[in-house]
């Protein structure tokens, strides 16, 4: 169940809710039941593993082509 945060416009009172998605967000405060407000702020995120990366999530080619060989240059002569 997530958790959010409110303050109060009367009284300054700060203070968490637990609460599901589909509830209605709190208007009154606990202790003066002046109004309240969402408090809204970032989110941390942390990713954890050997990696994230946009090829984790691609499909594979499942055919099996040959890839072609990589053409090696001609070595350059030396000049005196």
């Amino acid at each position: 169940m997530p958790t959010y945060q409110y303050a109060c416009a009367d009284c300054g009172h700060e203070f968490e809710a637990f609460q599901s998605f589909t509830e209605a967000s709190l208007t009154t405060c606990p202790e003066c039941k002046g109004e309240v407000r969402k408090i809204y702020s970032a989110v941390g995120v942390v990713f954890k593993g050997s990696g994230f990366y946009k090829t984790d999530s691609a499909k594979l080619n499942t055919a099996k082509t040959p890839t072609p060989p990589t053409p090696t240059p001609a070595p350059t002569p030396k000049s005196e």
